[in-house]
């Protein structure tokens, strides 16, 4: 168990005070209150997102502000959010898409992207935001396994996709966002289309069960499996943007992440749009200027992102932040993988903000475990369980350990926002709750006395080694604190004598060169700051390590570059 190092953080006027008295009082009841449902307890997510707001002051509120690193930018208010989404369902109405049909959306971060999301919701199809950088596989295989009917694209993006067409017998349309030029059979232009649909449209009233939207996750072996999330989850999506990103009328938000991913999903999209924030969505590359210049020019209060990112601009140097006005930042949260704790002191010092961490997978559905607003930070902690989540650490029989005891991180079933079903796959569903009465996430951890929680690994990532068992990411964390370190990744491999060794893969920061006394010296930085049984015996440098788009490094491709394995589905990578 690591010593905490605690941040205390007053915030008084925080959304969530006092995370105990929260707990206390929770009833997801009382937050189903503050939203709209129509008759019979039918709700629709797209109407609470959107037109809801424009029966109030918010209708001229700025609901999107949209950039690209070409300087391109535009703006939409609530009202003219409506008045699009209506016009999008109508015109997906018009090409015959109805209730449940599977809308998929290829597209870059584009408005059309965001405005298409909600409409699908509005006409009650089940949305499909796919990642702009998959190839013609990840593709195929998402579109055949979900039978889409429509595919919204780009006309350079469809170049990719040309050749699976024929794999794929249920797809009806194809709809090119800035198609230009003759159209093939089934093509249509978004354009074209759009400006011939109404602009008056009602939201379908749903069933809170009826599926919303599906998101494919990869594992090891196997094709993605489609996560199923339904308009219910509306309520988690709502309460955990206003208690962990803490968002206020006044806020400008902005979440790095690709609607693609289940982030820019639902904290990119729906969560900040429920409660009537103005957000911030960006379409181009990494880079520590744009970063740092659209923070500055947009003003940007709340920011979440991601650990590799966070590295990056580390590894940047403290002079890229340094030449912009970053003090209108009031917040910064954390997601995808764990947080460094040498990220959140380099955050303290360059935008004098700690990171707040966030815990939560695809299937969740919503954050579980969060670091809040008015609560000091443990320094490498997950934080706490929601209000209204019940969590625990448990063996493989389902018990409760105590503290300090790593076992298997768990939920009680119930939330709103839990996955209903992983599309036409029962089997692989069941199997999130094959201990009885827990969601079983995977990962493994421990909770301290204080009822922090504390991530050790994915349960299949933690590393034996002479009969001691090591978490990667407690190794990465120290590796990233070296000073010629920019990325680290983690893995065990096999070894005869110590059933496994810790083997490091490193990408140095600029002006450094790999070496073998580079090497011995990283081993003894982290001997001497862990312990002698969990350092990397075997390291090898590598230009960049493999990644999503949402920044979380694959352990898993690591090992099958080592061990010449498959690397199974490779459709996420950047």
């Amino acid at each position: 168990m690591q010593i905490s190092e605690v941040i205390g953080k007053k915030a008084l006027q925080a959304n969530l005070a006092d995370y105990e008295e929260a707990c206390r009082r929770f009833d997801w009841e009382d937050v189903c209150k503050e939203l709209t449902f129509f008759d019979n307890g039918q709700m629709n997510i797209a109407y609470n997102a959107i037109d809801r707001h424009c029966k109030t002051w918010r209708k001229d509120k700025t609901a999107l502000i949209w950039e690209d690193e070409d300087g391109h930018r535009k703006e939409f208010t609530f009202l003219e959010a409506r008045r699009i989404t209506d016009k999008i369902a109508n015109l997906l109405k018009g090409l015959g898409v109805q209730k449940g049909d599977r809308v998929f959306l290829y597209l870059p971060r584009l408005p059309e992207l965001y405005f298409s999301v909600i409409a699908a919701a509005k006409l009650g199809a089940i949305a499909g935001p796919l990642f702009s950088a998959f190839g013609p596989e990840g593709v195929r295989d998402r579109l055949g396994d979900s039978e889409a009917k429509v595919l919204i694209t780009t006309p350079e993006l469809q170049k990719r996709v040309e050749g699976i067409c024929k794999d794929l017998p249920a797809l009806e349309q194809i709809l090119l966002v800035g198609g230009r030029g003759p159209l093939g059979p089934g093509e249509a232009s978004f354009e074209a289309e759009f400006e011939k649909a109404s602009e008056l449209f009602r939201a379908e009233p749903m069933d809170p069960e009826d599926p919303l939207y599906i998101l494919y996750t990869s594992g090891t072996t196997g094709r993605p499996k489609g996560v199923v999330h339904v308009h219910n989850d509306m309520i988690s999506y709502y309460i955990t943007s206003r208690f962990v990103l803490d968002l206020r009328d006044e806020d400008v938000y902005w979440c790095t992440a690709d609607p693609g991913w289940a982030t820019g999903t639902v904290y990119g999209l729906f969560g900040p749009w429920l409660n009537g924030a103005t957000q911030v969505a960006y379409e181009g590359r990494f880079d520590p200027d744009q970063w740092h210049s659209l923070i500055e020019r947009n003003k940007v209060t709340v920011w979440y992102t991601a650990p590799t990112p966070l590295r990056l601009l580390m590894a940047a140097g403290e002079p890229y932040a340094g030449r912009y006005n970053l003090k209108s930042l009031r917040h910064i949260l954390s997601v995808g993988e764990p947080l460094n704790p040498e990220v959140i002191r380099w955050s303290m010092h360059v935008y004098g903000l700690p990171v707040h961490d966030t815990w939560w997978q695809t299937e969740t559905g919503s954050m579980m475990i969060a670091n809040y607003p008015a609560m000091p930070i443990k320094v490498g902690s997950m934080g706490k369980p929601f209000p209204g989540v019940a969590a625990a650490i448990i063996d493989i029989e389902g018990n409760e350990l105590p503290p300090g005891h790593t076992g298997f991180l768990a939920i009680k079933p119930g939330w709103p926002s839990m996955l209903r079903q992983i599309w036409r796959d029962p089997a692989r569903y069941r199997e999130y709750f094959r201990v009885r009465g827990w969601y079983v996430t995977g990962d493994t951890a421990y909770v301290d006395n204080d009822g922090y929680y504390w991530f050790v690994g994915r349960a299949d990532d933690v590393i034996n080694t002479s009969g001691h068992r090591v978490g990667p990411y407690e190794i990465e964390s120290v590796l990233v604190e070296h000073p010629a370190i920019a990325e680290a990744g983690v893995i065990g491999k096999p070894d005869p004598e110590r059933g496994q060794i810790i083997k490091a893969f490193i990408a140095l920061k600029n002006g450094f060169d790999p070496s073998e006394q580079l090497k011995e010296e990283i081993r003894r930085f982290v001997r001497e700051r862990l312990a002698t049984h969990a350092y990397p015996r075997e390291i090898e440098f590598r230009d960049s390590l493999p990644k999503t788009r949402s920044g979380k490094i694959i352990r898993r491709v690591l090992k099958a570059w080592d061990l010449g394995l498959p690397p199974g589905d490779l459709s996420v990578m950047e």
